[in-house]
């Protein structure tokens, strides 16, 4: 009786344990001065949520890889890192990934993309300001100057769900010298093009203000959003840009410029950046529809030109598994691909 008393209390106490393993977490402003002057006036003081694991505290001694995390279309780091209630809570994926053995304790980072337009794309332009010069200059380096980072290209990461799978492969090939691995999950936005819906194209037209943003539906704001990033136009105010349709009909001028900004499109250009990164890896649900054949088409094109990556597709639709695919898959995946002390 003792004996089972004895391992309760150690099977007690080892839980006690590993729930203490908790990191912390702080929602910080990052300035930007590639973002300052973005015509649509968003702020340039960006909020910033910086994920530092159980060891960051009691050990002042030991510096970090840090993974960059984007999020996805319409979403916030403030809703992903649990500052809000949300589908996910990044905190509490990360530590039991850490708790389970699945992960290294490494700083996790994730910028807040949203804007009047609920996503930037992490792309750069005019309207919406230089999203590429803030999250793989600006931010990493305001990151390793105030936090105990191993600042290196090894040491550094890059993930995203969504808009933010669409921000990691088009960060991630432009800017090898930056990131040495990158994970995309169910990647938007890869390819597709215009669609000539002449009710939706009316509707999205519509939107002349900023104030009417908020009434525009998750389609209509992606539209917009798109052409925001893609198609800007300091001589069209108050949106500044162009759409790719009018009077009922395409414009293929402004469509080829989205179309010029889909991954697929454009990916051969860069297969010397992706052969230069020590890991590549992206997933997409069965049920995700058009995002899981397309990140199958970037999955084939990868395997052409002979480029070693990871790629699954799985049962799943496009958020149901995501914080089990980013436990299980991303984390492990990234503590075997960068560098630790």
């Amino acid at each position: 009786m003792q004996k089972v008393l004895l391992l309760i209390t150690i099977i007690l106490l080892g839980t006690g344990f590993t729930q203490a393993q908790k990191g912390t977490k702080e929602r910080i402003k990052v300035h930007s001065t590639a973002l300052e002057g973005n015509l649509i006036g968003d702020e340039a003081d960006r909020d910033v949520t910086v994920y530092m694991p159980p060891s960051y505290q009691s050990n002042p001694n030991r510096h970090y890889p840090v993974l960059y995390m984007l999020h996805g279309f319409t979403d916030t780091d403030s809703q992903w890192f649990g500052w809000e209630d949300h589908w996910i809570n990044l905190q509490q994926v990360i530590e039991q990934a850490i708790s389970e053995g699945l992960s290294k304790e490494i700083i996790v980072v994730m910028p807040n993309a949203y804007n009047k337009f609920r996503g930037s794309m992490y792309a750069s332009s005019a309207t919406i300001g230089d999203w590429e010069t803030f999250v793989t200059k600006e931010l990493v380096a305001y990151i390793d100057n105030n936090y105990r980072t191993l600042p290196n290209i090894e040491s550094r990461g890059l993930s995203g769900h969504s808009m933010g799978g669409y921000g990691t492969i088009r960060l991630g090939m432009k800017y090898p010298d930056v990131f040495s691995s990158i994970y995309m999950l169910s990647p938007c936005c890869m390819d597709g093009g215009v669609i000539a819906n002449e009710e939706l194209m009316d509707k999205i037209a519509s939107f002349n203000t900023l104030d009417k943003l908020d009434e525009a539906s998750f389609f209509e704001i992606a539209a917009l959003a798109t052409s925001a990033a893609f198609a800007p136009n300091p001589k069209n105010p108050p949106l500044y840009l162009d759409l790719p349709f009018a009077d009922g009909e395409i414009r293929d001028d402004i469509a080829n410029k989205i179309a010029a900004n889909r991954i697929l499109n454009i990916v051969d250009q860069y297969i010397l950046n992706l052969k230069k990164l020590k890991g590549i890896g992206m997933d997409a649900g069965l049920q995700d529809e058009g995002i899981s054949q397309s990140t199958k088409k970037l999955h084939e094109l990868l395997e052409a030109y002979q480029i070693p990556h990871q790629y699954e597709s799985y049962e799943g639709d496009h958020l149901n598994r995501i914080a089990e695919r980013i436990r299980t898959k991303v984390l492990p995946f990234f503590s075997e691909n960068l560098v630790f002390e």
